[in-house]
């Protein structure tokens, strides 16, 4: 990379919700079913984000388009490129074609950064990161920027893996718990394969766990990301030792379904009057759906055969962002959406359920 490349009064700043054409830079494998992918801007191009924060990948599979959010795994102080963790996952649509297909010089699109879950906005002088698998994504960003900024925090890693083949990082966690002299490092493997060693601690994580590793842990932050049981089973044992919740912040690791109208539209089996359907109008495509009570907005785009795009399914992203014209909505968002979009009467179509007859500009 040149001086000038690398000059920050020459290089542009990546916008929140823009659209950017990125380089894929590197592909490196971190282990047997997960790689990292690397990307740079052709231009001059500072990465400015949250640690914990995500991107949304707009690609096209098969033909059809199709988006998916990957956390940043990298940290912003280091802006001029950026990295996601992908898993390979049986049957999954994106993970496959990108360990099938991506590779270094290949380009897409990419909308971000977006995301609630970052440290930066919780600030404290103690932490715990907990993190389930490929979880370890967000937080894994987080102790990356706390080590590059040499920030005066208390830090209590505690990382549960499959075996100790799934670790993931592992020789950068264990760099960091060398060199930082406030960072503790946990990691736990649910089962040894034949022919693996591993002295650590072993089985799922517990309280009995927590009590020997983070003594102090009523006096932190904690920021969790996992599987659902993963997390599910975390918030039991805190409230159980009676944890304020408050100072808990997770972050939902879900599979989103294929993008594509037909998996869009879920249909629901039941018998019902037809005066209680609901109409949507999508008025920019002359297109009208009856929904029964409950649907969403975007499940109506997908019985009349529209593709809005959609990378989370869950109000977090907002990808699925559209202007509602006429009705009303209950939008159950995850932080998608700003207030001052919702004053201007957007709303986000994977979340928001008609309360009558709507009319949105798509």
């Amino acid at each position: 990379m040149t001086q000038t490349f690398a000059n920050p009064a020459t290089s542009d700043v990546w916008q929140p919700g823009s659209t950017l054409n990125v380089r894929c830079v590197a592909v490196i494998p971190e282990t047997h079913d997960v790689m990292s992918f690397w990307f740079q801007a052709d231009n001059p191009m500072l990465f400015h984000f949250k640690p914990g924060q995500f991107v949304t990948l707009n690609l096209t599979i098969n033909g059809k388009p199709v988006q998916r959010c990957y956390t940043i795994v990298t940290s912003p102080s280091r802006p001029y490129c950026f990295a996601i963790a992908v898993k390979q996952v049986p049957d999954g649509l994106v993970s496959n074609w990108l360990h099938d297909n991506l590779s270094v010089g290949d380009t897409l699109d990419i909308q971000g950064p977006a995301g609630i879950f970052t440290s930066i906005d919780y600030p404290a002088e103690k932490v715990l990161l907990l993190s389930g698998g490929v979880g370890i994504t967000p937080v894994m960003s987080m102790a990356r920027w706390w080590a590059d900024t040499m920030a005066n925090v208390d830090v209590v890693f505690i990382h549960s893996a499959r075996t100790p083949a799934d670790i993931l990082f592992l020789e950068e966690l264990n760099r960091l718990d060398a060199v930082m002299p406030n960072f503790k490092l946990v990691v736990i493997c649910e089962k040894i394969e034949p022919g693996q060693s591993w002295y650590g601690y072993r089985g799922f994580l517990h309280n009995n766990i927590l009590d020997a590793t983070t003594p102090d842990l009523l006096e932190r932050e904690i920021f969790c990301c996992g599987p659902g049981p993963y997390m599910a089973a975390v918030q039991q044992m805190l409230q159980e030792i009676g944890f304020d919740m408050s100072r808990y912040h997770e972050e939902s690791f879900i599979t989103t379904p294929e993008e594509n109208p037909e998996d869009a539209a879920t249909y629901i089996e039941a018998t019902i009057d037809e005066s209680e359907l609901i109409t949507v109008e999508f008025a920019a495509s002359s297109k009208t759906a009856e929904i029964l009570p409950g649907e969403t907005i975007h499940q109506a785009a997908g019985k009349v055969g529209l593709h809005m795009p959609r990378a989370c399914g869950m109000g977090l992203c907002g990808t699925c962002k559209v202007l509602k014209k006429s009705g009303d909505v209950t939008m159950n968002h995850s932080g998608g959406i700003t207030d001052e979009d919702i004053a201007e009467g957007y709303i986000l179509s994977c979340c928001s359920v008609p309360q009558g007859n709507v009319v949105v500009d798509f």
